[in-house]
């Protein structure tokens, strides 16, 4: 690559941050400023003082050494954490490539884990990010700060995976590994599993008892049902796998369609066994609405 070229390149790529650092901070600011901080106050407790128990008061909550002490029952007063460390696990895998609707998934991530990054840091918390395909691709650290929130963006738009496949698993098991702390968790992902939420089942279950754990699941239309246009080559971005479809039959449209239903209702149950709270998003799509209706859930 020529110095110019390289100069054009990294032109290019600083413009691409800008813009969504611009379109991020102003959603953060203006739109999910008092949404974020509602939804997410912070799930950790710590102790604060003792005080006289008052009728209502949890009786679970009634400090017995105290109460002995004094002979009159006292409660633990605890108060929330205000400082939250907000983990993003971000799938990097071949399938976010695809968009039929101005943008690509992985464009769509990167504006939606930027939305979330500067929401964070306007409430004072530390944000981290997993980047993952069928592993951990890359981690970086918690860390509060503009520019550590650009350097998450260039990461999410520009890094190179080693692999193709998506295997939720890996970064959910990395999580709970890695951040000893209970964390405010986003998954954003088009879960391209081929359908099978067996796969991430237990590491999903695992994880959102440990972490207060969401999912954001990106997809594009066109996928979900197939249009008629002959007998066309398809190729699978993730296994590789190649093969010819006739998708003027309507048997293998309405099989298509039919088996696209079936896998996303097998996602739908896996999420919500484990009373994690998700929303659907679009390429295309304004996806301040999902994020707002996350929010809303909560």
């Amino acid at each position: 690559m020529t110095v110019e070229a390289k100069a054009s390149s990294t032109g290019e790529l600083l413009r691409r941050v800008r813009r969504i650092e611009i379109k991020a901070r102003g959603l953060s600011q203006e739109r999910f400023a008092g949404s974020y901080r509602t939804a997410f106050k912070g799930r950790g407790i710590a102790f604060s003082e003792v005080r006289e128990y008052q009728y209502g008061d949890d009786v679970r909550d009634i400090d017995w050494n105290v109460t002995a002490r004094y002979d009159k029952p006292y409660i633990k007063v605890f108060e929330e954490e205000r400082e939250l460390t907000v983990m993003l696990l971000i799938d990097m895998s071949a399938s976010l490539h695809f968009g039929t609707y101005s943008e690509t998934k992985r464009t769509l991530v990167a504006e939606i884990a930027a939305t979330l990054a500067f929401s964070a840091i306007e409430n004072k918390d530390k944000v981290g990010v997993v980047l993952f395909t069928d592993r951990v691709e890359k981690y970086i650290p918690p860390a509060k700060g503009r520019r550590h929130i650009l350097y998450i963006i260039r990461e999410i738009l520009f890094f190179q995976p080693q692999a193709k496949a998506t295997a939720p698993e890996e970064a959910l098991t990395f999580l709970s590994k890695v951040i000893k702390k209970r964390a405010t968790t986003f998954m954003i992902s088009d879960f391209s599993t081929h359908g099978n939420p067996q796969s991430y089942d237990h590491a999903l279950r695992l994880c959102a008892l440990k972490h207060d754990l969401s999912a954001i699941v990106v997809r594009d239309r066109r996928e979900e049902e197939l249009v008629p246009m002959g007998l066309v080559y398809f190729e699978d971005p993730e296994s590789g796998q190649k093969k010819w479809v006739n998708t003027d039959s309507k048997k293998v449209r309405k099989n298509y369609a039919e088996e696209y239903l079936a896998s996303r209702k097998r996602r739908r149950d896996a999420l919500t066994q484990y009373g994690i709270d998700y929303v659907e998003v679009s390429t295309g799509e304004d996806f301040a609405k999902a994020l707002l209706k996350l929010f809303a859930i909560r």
